[in-house]
């Protein structure tokens, strides 16, 4: 016998957060009546997710379930939805709940028009689509957007998932989201333009060198913020930031590469910050932002020694 508020959910879309999501909620007793998947990755997902739950067409999804999760990209949540309603599609009393992390409840305006209740609920981590990462989503938070009246139930979904639900404010979806994307994302292209630095340097196994030092200082970043801060930038030695800027000069113009650019671009807010905070005092930030704007070099200086 099915626990009381169980739900019969259908999932659009078995990407990989789509899929693990059903799995979770499936986990919690939910019933899962019903997944789209087109590709065959996505059908292979579902299989492995989802034994036994059928692949339905999108309408048929909706018409069965009591929760829709939408879990498509962002571009394509929009125009499915309004789809979805000009087909009068959506119920009312139906809960209708999409994962972007751009978007709050006012894209779901078409959902909320036919009287169905929208959500959002976005988890704040990146997925595989395998099953490591139900385990995953016990250490994830989810940031959750509802009318007031209906955020419990939000609130509710993303604990039964195992998870920890943060309230985001409809209008500050889009920051929260660059923040997240600015974090996670910013930091692979970081640590992959370290790694070619260390390779063509003879380093042959670089995520062995930065493994150790990354993991600390992003466990020690998470636990006292900037007071964690270390490094040229935040001493204000100006002479190793020329000569870091020097040695990306040569190197990026004879490779035309992008680490130049990133470089200059996070020891200036490195920089900023650090002067804000009083880290840095006047001369030696100004020190630091000619080096990074490449004045007061050193004769003859080949920009490689540190």
């Amino acid at each position: 016998m099915a626990k009381p508020g169980r739900l019969g959910i259908g999932i659009i879309g078995a990407g990989k957060v789509g899929a693990v999501l059903g799995a979770a909620l499936r986990g919690a007793e939910h019933a899962v009546i019903g997944v789209s998947a087109v590709s065959d990755a996505s059908r292979e997902r579902a299989d492995t997710l989802l034994p036994g739950v059928p692949v339905l067409e999108v309408r048929e999804i909706v018409e069965r379930a009591e929760l829709v999760l939408l879990a498509v990209p962002d571009d394509a949540l929009g125009p499915l939805v309004e789809g979805l309603a000009k087909l009068g599609a959506w119920q009312p009393g139906q809960l209708v709940a999409h994962t972007s992390g751009r978007f709050g409840v006012g894209i779901l305006h078409p959902v909320r028009a036919a009287g169905a209740v929208p959500l959002a609920l976005h988890p704040a981590m990146t997925f595989t689509g395998m099953s490591l990462d139900l385990t995953r989503l016990l250490d994830c938070t989810f940031g959750v957007t509802a009318d007031p009246a209906m955020l419990p139930i939000a609130q509710a979904l993303v604990v039964e998932m195992g998870a920890e639900p943060v309230a985001i404010a409809e209008g500050d979806r889009v920051l929260y989201h660059a923040a997240l994307a600015h974090g996670s994302n910013h930091l692979v292209t970081l640590v992959a333009q370290a790694s070619q630095l260390l390779r063509e340097v003879g380093v042959d196994a670089p995520e062995r060198m930065l493994g150790p030092l990354l993991r600390a200082t992003l466990e020690n970043a998470l636990a006292s913020g900037e007071s964690a801060l270390t490094g040229p930038v935040a001493r204000g030695d100006a002479g190793t930031v020329a000569a870091h800027a020097e040695a990306l000069r040569e190197h990026d113009g004879g490779s035309g590469g992008d680490i130049l650019e990133a470089y200059l671009a996070m020891a200036r807010a490195t920089a900023r910050r650090a002067g804000r905070r009083g880290l840095l005092g006047p001369e030696k930030l100004d020190g630091v932002r000619q080096a990074l704007d490449g004045q007061g070099r050193e004769p003859g200086h080949d920009g490689r020694q540190s």
